[in-house]
Parts: C-alpha cells; structure tokens; sequence
C-alpha cells in the first residue's frame, strides 16, 4: 500500500482509482481559475500527494509484474 502523505493523512487509504479520480476534480478547480489564493494553495498541496499517491500504486503494479514475468 502507498505511504502516508503527512500532510494528508486519508490519501494512504484511496485506491489508485479514487486517487485519480479526485486529482482530476483538483486540476479541474485549479484551470477554473474560481477559487482564492489560499485555497488554490491548499488544493496544490493536494493534488501533489495525489499524484505521487498515483505513482506509487503503478509503481508497484509494475514491480509485481515484473516479479510474476521473472518466475514465469
């Protein structure tokens, strides 16, 4: 499982689908140019944890199947 982003604990716990759903709702936001400073900020912060919340989940998908090609 993905580590825990200090920042945004709750990410740990998203599958790789929820996680990539919600980063798109976050980059939606952030083009929407409709939210303040602050907020922008903070939804930045977000879709950062997100995203490496993303990478993490394909880089294990890719190490298993890596090892299950090894032992084929």
């Amino acid at each position: 499982m993905p580590s825990e982003t200090p920042e945004f604990p709750e990410i740990a716990d998203l599958s790789y689908e929820q996680a990539r759903n919600e980063l798109v709702d976050v980059v939606s936001r952030l083009e929407g140019g409709q939210v303040g400073l602050e907020e922008s900020m903070t939804l930045w912060r977000r879709g950062e944890a997100l995203a490496a919340h993303c990478t993490t989940w394909l880089a294990q998908a890719e190490a298993a199947l890596a090892e299950q090609a090894a032992q084929s």
